[in-house]
């Protein structure tokens, strides 16, 4: 080995095995599996195992990395991933924090989604492992002789691994180094959402977006979001509760089940909720008998208006008697983008929802601090707002009684129908997870081909658009796989490239053109007065935003 090649591998010894790190333990005597890797503390010992055992230094002169298997077994079996071959799937998401919660009112929007994934999954034929204790996930991703600083000696069976934020931090503790080796083949459950320009560590901690919840440096494709919140993400979505039920004939439907009654049901099963909420619901009494469904432990004196009949917490199948009879689903604020309104929609209520002005973010707002967004809500259920509309939803400033009781009024004059979009079906559920299986591959090394860019629709956005909005107000979405074919000397005259969230754009003091240098950071969300955004677009089907009009 040459001088210089032998003084830069002493340096990087000493940086991982002398120092602190992220995914390193403090010291070589830290974790046992160095001494049974035959690490002793020398120079020779330690560029032995980072060459034989790790894939950190290249093989010695007349070694092979026999002790690698499982990394080539991971190149293989990930091949193998684009011919269609059977799934598994660890699931783990931290259930306890939960199931303290769901007697009380707490929130059960995760655990739809995560019972509607499971599902989908093994309808499609694929087999599932769920995990829902820490014991269970070490002992199906922990292997390693030792504490996990050490590679794991076999490699894992699954080809995709399904969790959420808090799971991923109890993988990389489980599977030690080759926590990273595995980490395309995560899927991130992300309820509201993870933006490039918080996913990358240095450049978040840099630009201001750090957070508790970021940092990862996965594919923002690899998050996986409750609604299509930002198309940098992959919107999951769950099943409606009556989508089943709408497709019965009517021989097998109950007599009346869509009778509705002069009722309205509130959505917001907590008493906290509720506060400041009163003059806003007399107003709503005083057309429709108001009811709710809202925890109270024993003993505990009830808060709640006394025109309200509160019926306690509901099990799911008396909830959806209530709604089945109701006439509009009212929304207080929060909490925020559950499925509880879509499923009132499915069985023919009218959601009522206030308005936010200003909208609520992570600058004004609680709820959303640390969460890695920028996004801005003017409604307490965006999708509900921007893709079903009225006569189904309807949004009011809840501070306006006139305004208020005109809508109520008007929705008691409207026929609302049930309605489902495709998205939220069994079958817009099973086409799109199984769309994602087939045509996600974030262990290539190659840029994306699906969409192919025979979908690309090129829009440059006026100052201070992100592409979300420059796209939507063309009735098309962004497409972030399609950013490199935009990303070009082609496309604009005069370039330079910069690690920026907001390129490829144009910035016109200046004329200054910018392509973007990291593609990790291609994003459909994010803006500046400063900039106009080059966004690929592309259609959708109706009902299915996840899924291109043309694609194959």
């Amino acid at each position: 080995i040459s001088t210089i090649t032998s003084w830069y591998l002493t340096q990087q010894v000493h940086s991982l095995f002398m120092q602190s790190g992220p995914y390193r333990p403090f010291h070589w005597q830290s974790d046992p599996c160095y001494t049974f890797y035959g690490v002793d503390g020398t120079t020779c010992s330690i560029l032995s195992y980072l060459s034989q055992i790790e894939d950190f230094c290249p093989p010695r002169p007349g070694r092979n990395r026999s002790a690698l298997v499982w990394h080539q077994k991971l190149k293989s079996h990930t091949e193998r991933v684009r011919t269609n071959q059977v799934y598994a799937c660890v699931c783990f998401c931290t259930m306890s924090r939960f199931q303290a919660m769901v007697d009380r009112g707490g929130p059960l929007g995760e655990l739809v989604q995560w019972a509607d994934l499971g599902a989908s999954l093994t309808i499609l034929g694929h087999n599932v492992t769920l995990s829902i204790s820490q014991h269970r996930l070490h002992r199906f991703m922990s292997n390693s002789p030792g504490r996990g600083g050490c590679p794991i000696q076999r490699p894992l069976t699954f080809d995709l691994i399904y969790t959420d934020y808090h799971g991923l931090a109890h993988l990389q503790g489980a599977m030690g180094l080759a926590f990273l080796h595995y980490k395309c083949r995560y899927r991130i459950l992300d309820s509201f959402g993870t933006e490039p320009a918080f996913n990358l560590g240095n450049y978040a901690h840099s630009r201001g977006y750090k957070t508790l919840w970021g940092s990862w440096g996965l594919q923002p494709k690899q998050y996986m979001t409750m609604f299509p919140h930002t198309p940098d993400n992959s919107f999951l979505g769950f099943v409606s509760e009556e989508a089943m039920r709408l497709e019965m004939t009517e021989e097998e439907l109950e007599p009346d089940i869509y009778k509705k009654d002069k009722i309205s049901v509130v959505y917001g099963k907590q008493e906290y909720m509720w506060q400041e909420k009163s003059e806003y619901l007399e107003v709503i009494s005083e057309e429709l008998e108001t009811h709710a469904t809202v925890y109270q432990p024993p003993g505990h004196p009830s808060k709640l208006p006394s025109f309200i009949i509160n019926h306690g917490l509901l099990t799911q199948e008396h909830f959806v008697r209530l709604l089945r009879r109701a006439k509009v689903f009212v929304g207080l604020g929060f909490p925020y983008e559950g499925p509880a309104p879509i499923e009132a929609i499915a069985m023919g209520c009218a959601f009522l929802q206030p308005r936010f002005n200003p909208p609520h973010s992570s600058k004004n707002n609680d709820f959303y601090k640390g969460k890695p967004t920028t996004r801005q809500i003017s409604y307490q259920h965006p999708y509900a707002e921007e893709f079903i509309g009225k006569p189904h939803v309807w949004t009011v400033d809840i501070k306006n009684r006139t305004a208020v009781k005109e809508a109520v009024r008007a929705i008691l004059q409207t026929e609302v129908m049930p309605f489902t979009p495709r998205e939220f079906t069994c079958e817009g559920m099973l086409e799109r997870v199984h769309s994602y299986i087939i045509h996600q591959n974030f262990c290539s090394t190659s840029q994306p081909t699906w969409p192919p860019v025979s979908v690309l629709r090129v829009y440059l956005g006026p100052l201070g658009d992100s592409c979300v909005s420059v796209c939507q107000r063309s009735s098309l979405v962004c497409e972030p796989a399609l950013f490199h074919h935009l990303n070009s000397d082609a496309t604009f005259s005069s370039t330079q490239e910069e690690v920026n969230h907001l390129f490829p754009a144009y910035k016109p003091w200046g004329q200054h053109c910018g392509l973007q240098q990291e593609p990790m950071l291609f994003s459909c969300a994010g803006a500046d007065p400063l900039y106009r955004r080059l966004c690929p677009c592309r259609a959708f089907p109706p009902g299915q935003v996840a899924l291109c009009s043309d694609c194959p």
